[in-house]
């Protein structure tokens, strides 16, 4: 029986061409899906300028009826965008890959969600807190150099960005919620 290669968490120096691979991005999935996504951002640490990430671009989109796109998937297929599931329940998930290494990710909401969103308030608060970015940037690396399993990098990180989310939400007026949102499978 052959073992499987683990992938190894590349977390990076801030690249100021992630701005204009998401703006790209966005472009290219307006044009091929016009009028479906009402709103679609750059969201994730390649989002926040100045903070290390890991060199994959995420971008959320709000759609009225997740629907929509599930009939749709052929013409992100087409775009090299490929069905990804992952246990969250609340949203569509679609990866981007080239020569086996992911390129974007693509999370397809609801627009009723979208104001509440736990991706878009977190990116928003490290953006307005460079003190709370650098120290997620500390942690991030630190996992890394840790060698740790994609799926145990992602929990590593969880206890951080619930304390700053929730902080973030609190200032808007929101109750806190978690942010773990992979159902265990």
């Amino acid at each position: 029986m052959a073992l499987m290669a683990r992938r190894t968490i590349h977390v990076v120096e801030y690249d100021p061409a992630w701005p204009a691979r998401a703006a790209a991005a966005i472009e290219e999935l307006e044009q091929a899906l016009p009028g479906v996504m009402v709103e679609i951002e750059h969201i994730g640490s390649t989002a926040v300028p100045g903070l290390a990430a890991k060199p994959i671009i995420d971008l959320m989109a709000a759609v009225a009826d997740l629907e929509i796109v599930e009939r749709d998937e052929e013409t992100l297929a087409a775009l090299g965008y490929h069905r990804h599931f992952n246990g969250m329940v609340d949203r569509l998930l679609y990866v981007r890959a080239a020569g086996g290494v992911r390129e974007n990710i693509l999370h397809v909401v609801t627009l009723a969600s979208w104001p509440t969103r736990n991706q878009r308030i977190l990116r928003d608060h490290l953006r307005e807190h460079p003190d709370d970015a650098e120290q997620y940037a500390r942690l991030k690396r630190a996992i890394a150099a840790a060698d740790v399993a994609p799926g145990d990098y992602a929990r590593a990180k969880t206890a951080l960005i619930q304390e700053m989310t929730d902080r973030a939400r609190a200032k808007r007026g929101l109750p806190p919620v978690p942010v773990w949102e992979k159902t265990e499978r």
